[in-house]
């Protein structure tokens, strides 16, 4: 189905110094911070769900937009974006009158800061494979500020000798979750090209607040834990096994083949849309799926839980 590959951790640069050059907080329009301050309402899932969520996004060399006009353009784009993602200047705080955590849009600031390497992205080594040593491209803890005044939202622009450059982005959770995180980079590039938004957010999170009192008008299948007398570790639990690392390489021809699949299998119903992430988490599912059971368990249910 898919090419895949194993490489060496020998074959990464596992050590690099990088050199934070400025660190800074970036601040939404004076307009905006002159607006009526406000609280933004988080879900029951963002009560628990309260964690950094870190990546790392490499760029080649391109001679029209070295790092220092990026890292210019990026802090601009930054700023209106924070007009309209108005919470990502905010910090975290415990409301006293409902005991559930918030967001105080108290336009306190987002981190941004440009940073510099003596490596080419080439003596990097492989860029898709974890390397833990890219964590030093990612900045989450600004040390110009207090441990309790941490910024939710983070920006590192690092340079490379080769003039490719790489930009960290630190978000906590409450802020985005997976789709809503790609949306505000389709809408950041957008800002970046000086076009308008690609996508307007909902940032009214109350409509996600659980019904009082609670009403299940369905059975939640995903919730059922499955008992196996077999098993006694948990998903959190560590392991000292040693485990082989792959990756697998899906190209948009066998991706096409896989949402053309499962069209065919729930064309009767229409209620599924069949998008490539939806296609590929169900085949790594399934595969997942397939290793633990046995052949006469095939026909059981398989949950995440």
């Amino acid at each position: 189905m898919a090419t895949s590959y194993q490489e060496s951790s020998s074959l990464l640069l596992q050590d690099f110094k990088v050199t934070i050059k400025e660190a800074s907080l970036i601040f939404p329009s004076q307009e905006t911070l002159t607006h009526e301050r406000k609280s933004m309402f988080l879900s029951n899932v963002d009560q628990v769900l309260n964690f950094d969520v870190q990546t790392v996004h490499f760029f080649r060399p391109n001679k029209d937009f070295p790092p220092e006009i990026v890292s210019e353009m990026l802090r601009m784009a930054l700023v209106r974006a924070m007009d309209v993602y108005e919470f990502l200047a905010g910090r975290l705080r415990l409301n006293p009158s409902s005991g559930r955590l918030d967001v105080d849009c108290n336009g306190a600031g987002a981190g941004f800061v440009t940073a510099a390497s003596d490596y080419t992205l080439e003596e990097l080594g492989d860029l898709v494979y974890p390397n833990p040593a890219f964590a030093k491209l990612v900045t989450s803890q600004l040390q110009i500020l207090p441990k309790d005044d941490q910024p939710l939202f983070a920006f590192q622009v690092t340079s490379f000798k080769c003039g490719g450059f790489a930009i960290g982005i630190s978000t906590n959770h409450t802020t985005f979750d997976g789709l809503s995180f790609k949306t505000f980079l389709d809408n950041l590039a957008s800002f970046l090209s000086e076009k308008p938004l690609s996508t307007p957010p909902c940032n009214d999170r109350t409509l996600l607040k659980a019904r009082s009192p609670p009403r299940v008008t369905f059975p939640h299948h995903e919730l059922v834990k499955i008992q196996d007398s077999e098993t006694t570790t948990t998903v959190f639990e560590a392991t000292s096994e040693h485990l082989d690392f792959n990756i697998f390489k899906l190209s948009s021809q066998q991706i096409l083949r896989l949402k053309e699949k499962a069209s065919e299998s729930i064309s009767s119903t229409g209620c599924v849309r069949a998008t490539g992430f939806n296609v590929v988490t169900a085949l790594v599912w399934r595969c997942k799926a397939l290793s633990y059971v046995k052949e006469e368990d095939l026909e059981k249910e398989s949950t995440i839980l």
